[in-house]
This record gives C-alpha cells, sequence and structure tokens, in this order.
C-alpha cells in the first residue's frame, strides 16, 4: 500500500510542476514582445549606464588625466590585464616627479570585476558602456588608454614666502644655542663617567 501512495504522490508533484512551468511559459506568449533592429537603431539605442564594457581614463576639459602611476590597478587586478610603464620628468620648479607614461590595457582579458576602478585612490578610472568592441585580431584588444597627447607644461608647485631674514637670524641662533647646551651637557656626562665619585664605605674608611 505504501509503494502504490508514493507512486501517486509522484505522480501529483510531476503533474503540478508541469502546470507551473506552462504557467509561466503560458504569460510569455501573451507578453508583448520587443524586437531592437540593430544595427539600424545604433544612434536610438540606450544601453544601461552601469553596463561595463571597456575601461577608460577620464579626462578633464583641458585633456589631463589624473592617473600617477601608483601601479594599484595592476596590483589589483587578478589576471594582469594592466600593464603599466612610468618615467620620471623634471617640473619647471626643478623637481622630479614619477608620471605615466604608458597605461596598456587587455580588453580580451578583461573579467570587468571593477577592482581596479573602485580601488583607484585617484578616481582616474571608469568602465564605458560602449559594447562595440568586436575586432578579427586578438591584438587590436591590447589599447593605451593614455592616448591622448597631454598638453605642454605642467603647473609648477607654489613657491614659499621668503622668510624674514630677522627672524631667520634669531631661528639660527636658538638653534646654535641648543646646540651648545647639547653639547656642554654630553662633555659633563662624558667627564663624570671617566672620574668616577668614590663611594662613602671608602670615604668612611679614608677618614678612620
Amino acid at each position: 500500500m505504501s509503494s502504490v501512495k508514493e507512486y501517486f504522490q509522484s505522480v501529483g508533484q510531476g503533474i503540478k510542476s508541469l502546470v507551473q512551468g506552462m504557467t509561466v511559459t503560458g504569460k510569455e506568449m501573451v507578453t508583448p514582445k520587443i524586437t531592437e533592429q540593430y544595427p539600424e537603431n545604433r544612434k536610438t539605442l540606450q544601453i544601461a549606464d552601469r553596463f561595463r564594457a571597456e575601461l577608460t581614463l577620464k579626462y578633464d576639459a583641458e585633456g589631463r588625466h589624473k592617473c600617477i602611476g601608483c601601479m594599484i590597478c595592476q596590483n589589483n587586478c587578478p589576471n594582469g590585464t594592466i600593464q603599466i610603464q612610468t618615467k620620471m620628468v623634471e617640473l619647471p620648479d626643478g623637481k622630479k616627479k614619477r608620471k605615466l607614461d604608458k597605461y596598456m590595457y587587455d580588453l580580451g582579458s578583461c573579467t570587468f570585476c571593477m577592482l581596479c576602478v573602485t580601488t583607484c585612490p585617484q578616481d582616474a578610472l571608469e568602465f564605458s558602456n560602449d559594447f562595440e568592441q568586436a575586432v578579427f585580431e586578438r591584438d587590436k584588444l591590447i589599447k593605451q588608454l593614455n592616448y591622448r597627447p597631454e598638453p605642454e607644461g605642467e603647473a609648477a608647485a607654489p613657491a614659499k614666502p621668503a622668510m624674514d631674514p630677522e627672524k631667520l637670524a634669531a631661528i639660527k641662533a636658538e638653534a646654535l644655542k641648543k646646540a651648545a647646551a647639547i653639547k656642554v651637557q654630553k662633555e659633563a656626562a662624558a667627564k663624570a663617567a671617566a672620574n668616577p665619585a668614590p663611594d662613602a664605605k671608602t670615604t668612611e674608611t679614608a677618614n678612620e
């Protein structure tokens, strides 16, 4: 009797799941269909803003990017999609600065995990939603993101105001005074270590 009961229970469960599946299929059959006429509608096609298609550098109105070549994105990339090369340049004020030379990005191996964007301390990266990236050769998927020519020159660091000569002389005199006092203390400590004072017991013995 138990086997017959289990048999009919399994048949009932199968019919129930079949009805549920046919209900979903029936709803889809009567739902209005939307067909995208691509590529004819390329100009009016709306792509979601959060769609990740290609990594790009952010450029300001003057054509400058924020990347400083810190290589955090390269180190955080799980499969070596990003390769950064840097160089040292001399600023107008004479100081040297590390600067981005080449930012190479392999779209073919990118997993679009967005770790590079979220960990960038300068907020210099973003993903575009341009999904038309098909090419016939894999080599063309390797792109240099800093392809734009940078504006000539770079703003130098603001010069520090000159200090008042009298104030500067007073600071130097104070520093020399402190250095002389420290020297005297060191000489006294060295002299005391070289000639230790006799202890109380030795003194009492000498008096007797």
